[in-house]
């Protein structure tokens, strides 16, 4: 079987490069707490999107640093203490069409898909950084403290949804579900570490896993070429390359995946030239929950056949 990484079997018992920092679990405590003690003040209005068997609303709320964050809402109509599903998209993209949302909704989910902050969709990034911010998201705050990571910002966001979407009256709290691709399993796995009350999540070829293994294996391009750039303009000798992988270590989604309760469902593509497979294993092996992984040895970065079918009907079963 050819392959871009390791081989299957080193893969299953991969563990991550990236470092962890010493006060990680410290870390994200404290990030918890400054979320929970923002107000979100919901603002909740029909969108011009209309739909036979679902009412679909524009959500805005308030996430932490005052930004002003965007989803789509959609509730099934005349249905109440219904299961929910976060949707979360691809890196320095938007939420998910209203359309694409229609299944879950049709299925009798309360659906919100987020606009990540600062991307291309409609949420604000309000976080003031000192340093470079070029030029992408996982790079952005590196110069500054650990707290103005952009991706600490955007993963609480993630939790904040499903703590907004998990008091809406026609929700049970207890049926929360989360799923994306690329960026957006990243974030699935993220919500799910954060939020104890996920109780399913199907993430795809999950990105923001094991940064280190991603530059090792000179795979700095596509969604990951900012970490190369950021070393050949701002740290050519790698004088502070410690430093650095350690403070991404905040963001890296390996190392929150062992505080996920959620049940997993994960896709995976073995020659994934984006998202190297190595790094989502990283993850997965650190996971502690029931998961189950999908293998697609012929796929890379791109839609794995049959996988968001067998996600709809898994999540469906919640």
């Amino acid at each position: 079987m050819a392959v871009v990484d390791m081989p299957l079997e080193e893969l299953k018992l991969y563990k991550g490069k990236n470092p962890r920092p010493a006060d990680f679990d410290k870390y994200w405590e404290k990030a918890l707490a400054e979320m929970n003690s923002v107000n979100p003040k919901p603002a909740i209005t029909k969108a011009d999107f209309k739909c036979s068997f679902a009412d679909c609303f524009d959500m805005y709320f308030t996430g932490v640093n005052s930004a002003k964050i965007y989803a789509k809402l959609l509730k099934p109509k005349n249905k109440t203490k219904c299961p929910a599903v976060l949707l979360f998209h691809g890196y320095t993209g938007s939420s998910h069409s209203w359309s694409e949302c229609l299944a879950y909704a049709a299925q009798g989910f309360v659906v919100a898909a987020l606009d990540c902050r600062g991307q291309g969709g409609k949420s604000q990034d309000t976080t003031q950084t000192f340093g470079t911010t070029f030029h992408g998201h996982i790079i952005r705050g590196l110069d500054d403290s650990p707290e103005n990571l952009a991706f600490r910002q955007i993963y609480l966001d993630t939790a904040m949804l499903a703590k907004i979407v998990a008091e809406l009256d026609e929700v049970d709290e207890k049926r929360m579900a989360a799923m994306g691709g690329s960026q957006g399993g990243g974030l699935t796995l993220a919500c799910a570490a954060l939020v104890p009350g996920i109780k399913k999540a199907a993430p795809m070829y999950p990105f923001l896993c094991d940064y280190k293994r991603v530059w090792e294996m000179d795979f700095g391009t596509g969604a990951y070429i900012e970490i190369k750039d950021y070393f050949r303009k701002f740290d050519p000798q790698h004088k502070n390359e410690d430093q650095i992988f350690n403070k991404l270590g905040y963001i890296d989604i390996q190392h929150l995946a062992k505080r996920i309760k959620a049940e997993i469902l994960i896709g995976v593509g073995l020659r994934d030239d984006i998202c190297p497979p190595s790094t989502q294993f990283a993850a997965y092996n650190k996971m502690k929950c029931k998961k189950q992984m999908l293998i697609y040895p012929d796929f890379g970065h791109e839609g794995l056949p049959g996988f968001n079918d067998i996600a709809f009907q898994w999540l469906s079963k919640i």
